[in-house]
């Protein structure tokens, strides 16, 4: 072989081995970026495949049945409105998915209409309401036709006896406002002192035209004040009640002073009543935040009359205050 056909050829050895090296290069590539995206998709499915609820991650203490609250159940159609009616003003609901619609009924505040968002959904859905009263209630919704019952009024737990829907050691559910007091345990110290009708003040009150308005009692528990109020309607008009407020006010305004007031705002009220017929007599129950009284100001109490004049107020110091009586027993039945 000449030395130029030696030359030939191993240009032409060199080029086949690139050739070579390349082809196997991007073999292995392809091989690589398969196996990466086989890999993303196994890593995919597992997080996004549902576990059947027996499997958890780590150490994992199963929830009992006697922990459960179970559900009621509820029916829902597209061309049709459910009303559920509750016995205390809802503070919150939560539906589990777009397929239902919910709100509070126009000018109401303890009615809840529930409606399909479409036609034939066929997922069941749930629905959690909370009230006022700190009761809680949850509802497993499915789509019906003709739905049997339209309307449905809940009752309170406090009346439902052994079928009660919740456990026998059930925690409270707290609101905001009242602080470290239950909402139910502030409904049941309103019914014990309206039940009780003890009059623990005697002095405090006003009588104009035929009406009395007096101040039966004040009690204190974990930081609220309860006012035990009588309406008595000794003539033959009814008495509408316009608004009834609580204010501290200055005792002694002088002349070309502005006057200064703070109203305090009932958190709950027992028995509030819009209207006292002729020759009745009436009683509500307020609760109050705690508050305490200047000696150079006084609480104000004063009830007005819907288009009338018929107007009463009272005042109450601060000694009458302080002299609460402290609730250490509920008597409710």
């Amino acid at each position: 072989m000449t030395p130029t056909n030696r030359l030939m050829f191993n240009k032409l050895k060199i080029q086949i081995m690139k050739r070579i090296f390349l082809m196997l290069t991007l073999a292995v590539s392809v091989f690589v970026a398969n196996a990466q995206e086989v890999t993303e998709q196994t890593a995919t499915e597992v997080q996004t495949k549902p576990t059947t609820g027996d499997y958890y991650q780590g150490f994992t203490r199963p929830l009992t049945f006697d922990r459960m609250i179970p559900p009621y159940a509820l029916e829902v159609t597209f061309s049709k409105t459910v009303h559920v009616i509750f016995p205390a003003p809802i503070r919150y609901v939560d539906l589990g998915s777009a397929d239902l619609l919910a709100a509070k009924a126009d000018g109401t505040e303890n009615v809840l209409r529930v409606k399909a968002a479409l036609r034939d959904f066929s997922r069941e859905s749930n629905m959690s309401v909370i009230t006022e009263d700190g009761a809680y209630y949850t509802f497993n919704v499915k789509y019906a036709d003709e739905p049997v019952k339209l309307s449905v009024e809940m009752t309170d737990f406090l009346h439902d006896g052994e079928a009660v829907n919740r456990p026998n050691n059930a925690l409270a559910i707290y609101m905001q406002e009242l602080g470290q007091e239950s909402p139910l345990l502030v409904k049941l110290i309103m019914q014990s002192i309206h039940k009780n009708n003890d009059r623990e003040i005697k002095h405090i009150g006003s009588k104009r035209f035929g009406i009395q308005h007096t101040l039966k009692g004040v009690y204190t528990h974990n930081g609220l004040l309860y006012f035990h109020l009588q309406l008595k309607n000794s003539s033959n008009v009814p008495f509408d009640i316009d608004y009834l407020t609580f204010k501290i006010a200055d005792k002694k305004v002088a002349k070309r002073t502005a006057i200064q007031e703070q109203v305090i705002f009932p958190l709950r009220a027992y028995n509030n009543l819009m209207v006292i017929g002729g020759n009745r007599t009436e009683r509500m129950v307020f609760t109050l935040p705690k508050f305490t009284i200047p000696d150079d100001k006084m609480l104000v109490v004063e009830l007005n009359e819907q288009q009338g004049g018929r107007h009463q107020r009272f005042t109450v110091d601060n000694a009458d205050l302080v002299r609460a009586k402290v609730i250490n027993e509920l008597k409710v039945k």
